[in-house]
């Protein structure tokens, strides 16, 4: 299997790059977001792959960062979600958004992608809910800023709530409601308040 690709960007295209390696020319599909972050046609680009094996075809995903990758897979478990579709929410949200969003289940957010109607983008945020990592997408929020022990406002927040019994996926959802509902000022008191409120309602 082909996990990585380092070579020289070749062609690009609305949802693909052909990545020259010793020229051999790889067909790879890729997301909006990572088709913006390459360089140049001629300059060097380093891919994580993800490879597909069928019976007709093999195809190839190609990622700028490992995170883009990990959630390519993760939302490729949801029933309903093909790789046509994965590659059009990461085209239009970052790992840390999409992290966000599935916390705070937020599905109009995970439906701003092409492909991605009300019905999937509320599996897409059900069934991965117990799947985000824990503070996932926190640290990468500006709206949530201020480290007082070595993480963001946010995590210690959603550690409080779950020192008091609340389950992981729970407190970051709340967490993350009570944040956007505080347009992004909110102190770790206040989070905890908030949150504290947003799971009891």
């Amino acid at each position: 299997m082909i996990a990585r690709l380092k070579g020289i960007l070749d062609e690009i295209g609305d949802d693909w790059a052909i990545i020259d390696v010793g020229g051999v020319g790889y067909f790879v599909f890729c997301p909006g977001k990572t088709l913006q972050g390459m360089q140049k046609i001629g300059e060097s680009v380093v891919l994580h792959i993800e490879t597909h094996v069928r019976e007709d075809h093999i195809h190839l995903y190609g990622f700028l960062t490992g995170g883009e990758k990990e959630w390519f897979g993760r939302l490729l478990n949801v029933q309903g979600v093909g790789a046509k579709v994965a590659l059009a929410i990461l085209s239009v949200l970052t790992p840390a958004e999409i992290g966000q969003a599935i916390a705070a289940q937020d599905k109009t957010m995970i439906g701003r992608a092409n492909g991605v109607g009300p019905k999937l983008a509320t599996r897409i945020v059900t069934e991965l809910k117990d799947k985000v990592p824990a503070f996932e997408g926190f640290e990468a929020s500006p709206a949530i800023s201020g480290k007082p022990s070595g993480g963001s406002l946010a995590a210690d927040a959603v550690s409080a709530l779950v020192n008091l019994g609340y389950r992981q996926a729970d407190a970051m959802g709340a967490v993350a409601r009570a944040n956007r509902a505080q347009g992004g000022e909110a102190t770790l008191e206040a989070l905890i308040r908030g949150g504290l409120k947003e799971l009891a309602g």
